[in-house]
């Protein structure tokens, strides 16, 4: 499977713009591109297909690159089958996967991505790059036909991870508590990928960057920790 994968959790950090943090990764991943087709499918309300796309553009024009709308075709899957590479955005991961589906996406986005497609997520659009969506943050405000995803890796991912704050008087159950209960069902490995970090695949290699540590989830394990620098690649043969 030739994968070429760029997972981040957030498109903006404290004090940075629209995908700045990731610019390097995004750069080094669209080498030799011109363009790329975004999918605005995930925001349900507040900013149309279109500024959500024109957002977009705008930072990757300053790159060189040219951005068009998947919503802009009369046709997504064609627009789909001839894109130089994609990039799904976040926002609300159920909405998402119900329009991926509705659209018929699904599959013509598995096709191309592991042929070598480049792929770029944030957010929900880190959610569906993973085998399901069962470990979104998001409340699910609409149906989608199945929770299962694009399956580009073989496990999950929690973007915006985030851990119990020292001294809190919140009473409610901790990112991690919610996805020890996931495991108590499902078996594939979860990422909890906290705000600055990303993966990088590469066919059967897989990075973790940014300045964070990653807390990695194994059914039936104990939580651990994982620095940039680590060895991850067992995620692409855990499940």
């Amino acid at each position: 499977m030739s994968r070429n994968l760029l997972l981040i959790s957030t498109s903006t950090t404290h004090g940075t713009g629209y995908l700045e943090h990731a610019e390097t990764e995004i750069k080094e991943l669209l080498k030799g591109k011109s363009s790329i087709l975004f999918v605005p499918y995930a925001r349900p309300n507040g900013i149309s297909h279109k500024d959500y796309t024109a957002k977009a553009r705008e930072t990757f024009e300053k790159w060189g690159i040219s951005v068009t709308g998947v919503h802009e075709y009369d046709n997504p899957v064609k627009a789909v089958n001839e894109a130089e590479a994609v990039f799904i955005g976040g926002g609300n991961t159920f909405l998402l996967l119900k329009q991926l589906y509705a659209n018929k996406l699904v599959e013509p986005l598995k096709e191309r991505v592991r042929k070598g497609m480049p792929y770029i997520g944030t957010s929900a659009g880190t959610n569906v790059a993973g085998k399901t969506i069962g470990t979104t943050n998001d409340m699910p405000i609409v149906h989608p036909k199945t929770l299962d995803a694009l399956e580009l890796v073989p496990f999950n991912i929690n973007p915006h991870y985030l851990d119990p704050i020292p001294d809190s008087t919140h009473m409610g159950e901790s990112r991690e508590t919610r996805i020890l209960e996931f495991h108590g069902h499902n078996r594939q490995p979860v990422v909890g990928l906290r705000e600055g970090s990303m993966l990088r695949v590469e066919s059967d290699k897989i990075q973790l960057l940014g300045p964070l540590t990653a807390r990695i989830f194994l059914q039936g394990q104990k939580p651990m920790e994982f620095a940039p620098s680590d060895d991850i690649a067992f995620l692409l043969e855990a499940y």
